[in-house]
């Protein structure tokens, strides 16, 4: 018989990542932090896992799939991609940071020369 291939998973995890709602979110979680939304809250249920990002975001996570709503519409990326879907999500919903690297700074306003007020005028 031949092997099967060998996936990494960290000890305790029963089968990969992506398989499980709870670590896949929990990763998911982390790419989040890195993106700055800081402030998460999770949960765990049989087959699903929950993850409160925002008061007007929450995202799923549930048969290979985070699932949000952006503008009343549904949006879904595969479980086994928390970075990506990270990506998605800090798109739509960032909130700028002050420490954040790739922020587009806003042009200064123009510097307005006025005359010397004791200048003798003509």
């Amino acid at each position: 018989m031949g092997r099967r291939p060998v996936l990494s998973a960290h000890a305790g995890t029963p089968y990969p990542p992506w398989r499980d709602p709870r670590e896949a979110t929990r990763l998911l979680r982390y790419a989040l932090h890195r993106q700055g939304f800081t402030h998460t809250y999770q949960s765990n249920a049989n087959g699903m896992s929950v993850l409160s990002v925002l008061t007007d975001l929450t995202v799923w996570c549930r048969d290979g799939l985070f699932i949000w709503n952006e503008d009343g519409v549904e949006a879904s990326h595969p479980a086994d991609d928390p970075v990506g879907a990270a990506r998605l999500i800090s798109r739509h919903y960032r909130r700028p940071t002050s420490d954040d690297d790739h922020r587009e700074e806003e042009p200064e306003p123009p510097v307005r020369a006025s005359p010397p007020a004791d200048s003798a005028r003509d």
